[in-house]
């Protein structure tokens, strides 16, 4: 057995506590939901907004509103002018996460300790479940999706910094990792990447997001092998050298260790995943749980077969169809339900905007499945455009005053959006322009492009297009929204 595989067992070790708690808390979901309510309403009660509201420790779950970030922006905003005063968490702040807000703009998550350790809890349960119950590991060589700046864009996340400080440095023994964050252009960073993942021969696990960041990446690799092959020298024998100079690669020769990928599988993502089983018939492609900048809210379990809540971190709601607020004891299959989390870092009953339905059950807990964001988001590859921001963009753009209109995401490859008009006093051609500019603002639609995850948006003229949406049965009685967030199949030219 050798060393890497010696540090694997020892961990597995260490993990396997936490692991044990959490199969014990699936048992009594009610039970540890209590212990978390219990806890945060203690924490609340000790900040200027759970005042503002009159929580003491005592008070009712109830008592606490339901909200959205825009109606905690003010607070959060007090709070980072006032890192030191008990404004929305009465706990230390280590650092500020980046996502986007309903209209594009930056949210800013604050990370305690607590939440930090939520997340920490999380990557132990997931690697004690799959290094007992699925993979056998021997190196633990892999590759963690890192968010890379391109260009002039600030957007770099690096996954690592959710994790506690001894489990971050653990982890990195076992990572692939780049020189740098930052890079002038897309091809840049896919070099310097691929550079890094054919220089690891002992790869065993790549975990990404969207599935189409590694198709991307793969295609890249075969569009510039001979030139990499050359790069690469004597970085990698003779019979790697051969694997990559054929076309088309063969992918599991040039990894013979890889074992694992974990990516998103559902939704629109799931034809994505199919393409990376295709690439890699014998690796064990896991999809992830449901995991935000807000909390970790599932985990997938092996043993469960599905994605299992965490009950013991954070406080799960869900909003029925008829606006019932039920627990997660309450409900039922074949019901699609908004959630609602309330997490140790601050935020308290905050609609996500993710809907979610039972699968079936673990124990005495369900297990959810994600099946979309709010009937007001479309999110193809993590972009999350919102109704809300695209009105604002036409509207700025001025096209809501010529008619008909819709932005759609289009299902090519890579996808892209298309703004469908009925009639415009400016060319396709200068509107896709400004569009393209304008959806750039929003930060995770930057981050797409910048990745080449999403082409540049489009524009489609056609003074047809009511008639043959309503041919087409696409807008029935009801007002088209302006944002699409089905992928859109364009059945006219």
């Amino acid at each position: 057995m050798n060393l890497s595989r010696y540090l694997i067992k020892g961990l597995s070790f260490l993990f396997l506590p936490t692991f044990y708690r959490f199969q014990q808390v699936l048992k009594h979901p009610l039970k540890a939901q209590y212990n978390i309510k219990k806890k945060i309403l203690k924490q609340l009660s000790l900040t200027v907004y759970g005042q503002s509201l009159g929580i003491h420790k005592n008070s009712t779950w109830q008592d606490i509103p339901i909200v959205t970030y825009d109606d905690l922006e003010t607070w959060i905003k007090q709070q980072r002018k006032q890192p030191d005063m008990p404004i929305l968490t009465a706990n230390k702040i280590y650092f500020w996460e980046q996502t986007s807000g309903s209209s594009g703009a930056k949210k800013w998550i604050p990370y305690t300790a607590a939440l930090i350790g939520s997340f920490s809890r999380m990557f132990c349960i997931w690697a004690y479940d799959l290094i007992h119950y699925s993979v056998d590991f021997c190196t633990g060589k892999t590759y963690l999706c890192i968010s890379p700046q391109i260009g002039n864009s600030d957007v770099g996340i690096d996954d690592t910094e959710y994790l506690s400080p001894p489990l971050r440095w653990l982890s990195r023994q076992f990572l692939v990792r780049l020189d740098r964050q930052h890079f002038p252009d897309q091809n840049s960073f896919r070099w310097e990447l691929a550079i890094a993942l054919l220089s690891a021969v002992d790869l065993e696990i790549l975990s990404l997001w969207s599935p189409s960041f590694l198709t991307i990446q793969l295609d890249f690799i075969q569009t510039h092998h001979q030139e990499l092959a050359a790069a690469l020298g004597n970085k990698i024998s003779l019979t790697r050298r051969k694997y990559l100079l054929e076309i088309p690669i063969p992918w599991e020769q040039l990894w013979p260790e890889l074992k694992l990928i974990s990516c998103w599988d559902r939704m629109y993502a799931a034809d994505q995943s199919q393409s990376l089983r295709q690439y890699f018939p014998t690796v064990f492609i896991q999809g992830k749980g449901l995991l935000a900048t807000e909390a970790p809210m599932t985990i997938p379990l092996v043993g469960a077969a599905g994605f299992v809540p965490l009950v013991n971190q954070i406080v799960l709601e869900f909003i029925a169809p008829d606006g019932e607020i039920l627990g997660v004891t309450e409900l039922q299959q074949n019901v699609i339900y908004e959630l609602v989390i309330s997490q140790l870092g601050g935020l308290v009953r905050y609609r996500i905007g993710d809907r979610l339905k039972v699968s079936h059950w673990y124990y005495q807990t369900p297990c959810l499945e994600f099946v979309g964001r709010g009937n007001q988001v479309s999110d193809l590859v993590g972009e999350k455009l919102t109704v809300d921001f695209v009105q604002q963009i036409l509207q700025k753009l001025g096209v809501l005053d010529w008619g008909f209109c819709f932005l759609a995401p289009v299902l090519t490859n890579p996808p892209h959006y298309c703004l469908f008009l009925e009639r415009s006093p400016l060319s396709a051609v200068d509107i896709a322009r400004s569009l393209e500019a304008a959806l750039q603002t929003g930060f995770h639609y930057c981050h797409a492009r910048s990745l080449g995850q999403l082409d540049p948006a489009q524009v489609t003229i056609n003074p047809n297009i009511t008639a043959q949406c309503r041919e087409e049965k696409r807008l029935g009685d009801r007002k088209y929204p302006l944002l699409q967030v089905e992928p859109f199949d364009p059945f006219f030219d």
